[in-house]
């Protein structure tokens, strides 16, 4: 093989990789946000259409204090397709549950912590990952913070409530292009199906 085709080799790896870590709510503004997060790690020249390269591929544990859904529709273990969009290649994605959860789920909009470009409905964060938040479920405009990690600088930042649902709400695992995430936080339950 030749230095140029490894040298193109190498970076549509990297652009590949970078769209399998896109991030949730895929907006214009949060495109070019985690654009500028990624371009510091080696995937400039990827271009997708939704937020970029910072969604971690191990979600980690459910926040403090979420209650476990007592009777979930999915069950955790439960093999499912996903309706959510996002992120690129998330909707029709097979994903197994890996959690389900009785709390208030929202759509909020920020400014990351690490940028100046604001992020419009982000879906989703859920009570439990507010600072203080006071009893559910909060309303439209409401100001809070963030205590949840999912996207670069999204931890401390300043956001508002947009929308809110108190359908139950998932963690699943799932593979895209053969990237594998665990705990990917948050599906909520109109956005899964019943694998066929």
């Amino acid at each position: 093989m030749t230095t140029a085709n490894r040298r193109v080799r190498v970076a549509a790896t990297a652009a590949a990789a970078v769209a399998l870590l896109a991030g949730c709510g895929g907006t214009a503004e949060e495109d070019a946000t985690q654009s500028s997060v990624t371009s510091d790690s080696s995937a400039s020249g990827s271009e997708t259409s939704e937020a970029m390269g910072s969604h971690k591929p191990d979600g980690g544990p459910p926040p403090e204090g979420i209650e476990e859904a007592s009777s979930p529709t999915y069950p955790i273990g439960t093999k499912v397709t996903l309706t959510a969009d996002h992120m690129p290649g998330m909707n029709g994605a097979e994903a197994t549950i890996s959690g389900a959860f009785d709390t208030t789920a929202y759509s909020v909009s920020y400014t990351p912590m690490d940028s100046g470009e604001r992020v419009t409905d982000h879906k989703w964060v859920v009570h439990e990952e507010l600072e203080n938040p006071g009893e559910a479920p909060l309303a439209e405009g409401t100001e809070v913070v963030l205590n949840a990690d999912h996207m670069a600088g999204m931890a401390g930042a300043e956001a508002t409530i947009e929308s809110s649902t108190d359908e139950t709400v998932y963690m699943v695992d799932l593979t895209m292009d053969g990237m594998k995430m665990t705990n990917h936080k948050w599906i909520v339950e109109s956005e899964i199906q019943p694998a066929e």
